[in-house]
């Protein structure tokens, strides 16, 4: 894929035009939602081995870096960006077959140099790994735009 600027200057336009002042996630802060038992969750937040992925890592300024990860998920299939700002990023992925709804957070973590990490189906109970599957999709994505110096 030829990177033509155009990508990160968008998404760094997306970042500007949201800049608004972010509400916190309801009743948890700056943290992000946690998993429920179901294995249909993963998170850089959760305890436990069965739920818990690594955060992504913060590469330089982070607002450059948020701007970076808005344009790689917005060039995943059948997403939509809910809310965007140098913080926070709130995506929804929609299935293929059924239609049904996953939702990403990614928050930076200055404190920790990363960028904190979550994958949820909203719906159902098992999700065959597919949100594991997804934030790692979002890893190597992000590790070849770095590389490609998007």
């Amino acid at each position: 894929m030829k990177h033509t600027g155009v990508g990160l200057s968008a998404a760094l336009a997306l970042l500007s035009a949201c800049s608004a002042p972010l509400e916190p996630p309801p009743a948890r802060g700056w943290l992000l939602s946690p998993c429920a038992s179901a294995p249909n969750c993963v998170s850089s937040e959760a305890p436990d081995d069965e739920h818990h992925v690594d955060p992504l890592p913060l590469q330089g300024n982070p607002a450059t870096a948020m701007a970076r990860l808005v344009e790689v998920i917005s060039a995943m299939p059948r997403t939509k960006i809910v809310r965007a700002n140098p913080d926070y990023v709130d995506a929804e992925f929609t299935s293929l077959i059924f239609r049904d709804v996953d939702i990403v957070q990614c928050r930076v973590d200055k404190n920790a140099g990363v960028i904190q990490i979550r994958s949820a189906s909203i719906e159902g109970y098992y999700d065959f790994g597919a949100n594991r599957r997804r934030v790692e999709a979002i890893r190597g994505a992000l590790a070849a735009a770095e590389r490609s110096g998007k």
